[in-house]
């Protein structure tokens, strides 16, 4: 980092150049070629101003894929249920969203209405809904590692294949009875998860 400003003149002639000028400036006058100044750098706690003559320094092109690059990362946080992304992110919040990112595959449980189920039932009957969530990354196995480099190949191309395992449940609680708003007794099963697993 630099602590000012430095500004920067012409070069000095040589002896030989000012012998040279000296007796071409009365043949010819040609007009001096525009220097190009050098940017100007600024004060250490100027940030914004040190960024903007680094994007300055960049081509047109490059400028493209900088901003598609930054896109796709966002676009790919907000798709995993992330939060907003800074463009320069501090070390503790990247610690902090890599541990979210990677809680093991575990029960949880949430209690909602019947009607929030999504089944098509209505009822203001509340249950109690277990399910599945975090990641499975401890579980990769050959499989998952060579399916996905089969897909990076293009050697697997339209199926919907998923190329790593995925935090499911492996067995399921008892069957859910219920009263619907109309007096109607139903009983749905494998709604609630029992037991958790990466398959």
């Amino acid at each position: 980092m630099f602590s000012g400003s430095r500004h920067f003149g012409p070069l000095p002639s040589s002896p030989s150049s000012s012998r040279d000028s000296s007796s071409s400036s009365s043949s010819s006058s040609l007009p001096a070629a525009p220097r190009r100044s050098p940017r100007a750098l600024q004060r250490r706690g100027s940030l914004l101003a040190q960024y903007s003559a680094l994007l300055e320094s960049y081509t047109e092109g490059e400028l493209r894929q900088l901003i598609a690059a930054l896109v796709e990362r966002y676009r790919q946080a907000m798709n995993s249920g992330g939060h907003e992304l800074p463009l320069f992110p501090r070390a503790g919040s990247r610690r902090k969203r890599a541990r979210a990112r990677h809680k093991p595959c575990e029960l949880r449980e949430l209690e909602v209405s019947v009607s929030e189920l999504g089944l098509g039932y209505e009822s203001d009957e509340t249950v109690l809904f277990r399910y599945c969530s975090g990641t499975c990354e401890a579980a990769v196995r050959s499989y998952d590692l060579s399916l996905k480099s089969m897909r990076s190949r293009r050697k697997i191309r339209k199926e919907k294949i998923r190329a790593r395992p995925c935090c499911r449940p492996l067995a399921y609680d008892d069957d859910v009875s219920f009263l619907d708003a109309y007096n109607r007794y139903y009983t749905v099963n494998e709604l609630s998860a029992k037991e958790c697993g990466c398959v």
